[in-house]
């Protein structure tokens, strides 16, 4: 019996330590256009990206949903194609992933090149255009003035990420010169290597960060699987090298994987059974669960739990704080020096963020359905 519990013991193991989608505080998507897969992998216009695509994970087989763009930028936000016309100019109410962004208390932005204005959800401007920009569309953005200050001009990127404020979701659309849909490929791959190489050097994205480029769909002449063969690369601390995933994808599963990575554990539509894409990542153990919420609040305000006002935390410093009103708490926000760095739509937080070294001025803030404002203020020092 001595030889066979080791035995079991490593079989129990081997079964727990499979591929997962290992938690990330920084899911990017970035989003090329109108290629097949034949015309990128291998294409010496393009070396920076084929260079990612050999020293991380390719997705050999990878199909677009449909043609033409928008219904494969929806696939990958709400799990679903609800149009295939690109000068669509509704609204969208379907569950969407920023509807679970804000559920689950997530920071999101979508950085798009060339938009016109913070929060702009108007149509075509120039080398813009709306339907590479599928948060637009969303109720939860359009109907939200504090949402769609998440609408931000791409040169907004470079400041986030020197500052170290990547939201925990970044969506990026390059214009219609940089992301091969006018322009040709070397300026798209050129312009990838100047923006996307800073991001994959940057400390706070090699911690846990995920990054996935894709083309929204192939060439029009390709239809396999509905919009066609295209080519899809993932890289990340948490990802394979040097590995082809020869499993079919489609953009369901991009949503599911980002999904996953940001610790959801529902989704929309065709993504609630989508299979993830686990096998792009090393092999992992189960998170421990997350430590449950204590704090509540007892009197109409806000309740700040932890940090205690004027005391010294170790970064990441943990947040925990709850809210309560005679109506319905609808927001709560953590703004750290005059900056929103958390968002839930719950009546309690908890939540741990990285907080550099120095004196800091911490705002926990709460809304109710009557648009009443709750705030409590305290400062802390982080070591």
């Amino acid at each position: 019996m001595r030889k066979i519990f080791p035995f079991l013991s490593l079989c129990i193991l081997s079964a727990l330590a499979v591929a997962q989608v290992p938690k990330s505080n920084h899911v990017v998507v970035l989003v090329e256009e109108n290629h097949s897969y034949s015309s990128v992998v291998g294409n010496s216009a393009m070396p920076y990206f084929n260079s990612l695509a050999s020293q991380n994970v390719l997705f050999t087989q990878y199909y677009a949903n449909t043609h033409p763009s928008i219904g494969n930028y929806l696939m990958m936000t709400t799990g679903q194609i609800i149009t295939n016309s690109d000068g669509y100019t509704g609204t969208i109410t379907a569950d969407n992933i920023v509807r679970h962004l804000l559920s689950a208390g997530k920071t999101w932005k979508s950085y798009a090149e060339s938009l016109p204005s913070v929060g702009y959800v108007g149509g075509d401007s120039g080398v813009y255009v709306r339907h590479h920009n599928p948060l637009t569309y969303f109720s939860d953005v359009k109907n939200s003035s504090v949402e769609r200050l998440n609408l931000v001009p791409f040169t907004q990127f470079a400041t986030d990420l020197n500052n170290n404020q990547l939201p925990d979701f970044s969506f990026i659309a390059p214009n219609m010169n940089d992301d091969a849909h006018n322009g040709t490929l070397g300026q798209a791959d050129n312009w990838l290597k100047t923006h996307i190489a800073p991001l994959l050097s940057n400390p706070e994205f090699q911690k846990d960060g995920i990054l996935i480029i894709l083309f929204d769909e192939g060439a029009s002449t390709d239809t396999a699987h509905g919009g066609g063969h295209v080519a899809t690369v993932m890289v990340g601390p948490n990802v394979k090298k040097a590995y082809k995933s020869g499993k079919l994808y489609q953009g369901q599963s991009v949503l599911r994987t980002m999904m996953e990575a940001l610790g959801m554990g529902s989704f929309p539509a065709a993504a609630a059974s989508a299979a993830p894409m686990s096998d792009a990542f090393t092999s992992t153990l189960p998170s421990p669960p997350p430590t449950p919420t204590t704090c509540s609040a007892t009197t109409t305000g806000v309740t700040v739990c932890s940090p205690a006002a004027g005391s010294s935390a170790a970064s990441p410093v943990r947040f925990t704080a709850a809210a309560k009103s005679t109506a319905r708490i609808t927001a709560m926000r953590i703004y750290i020096d005059n900056v929103s760095v958390y968002h839930t739509t719950s009546a309690s937080l908890d939540t741990s963020l990285a907080v550099a070294t120095g004196s800091h001025h911490v705002v926990v803030q709460a809304w109710d359905s009557t648009g009443a404002v709750f705030k409590n203020a305290r400062t802390i020092t982080v070591p």
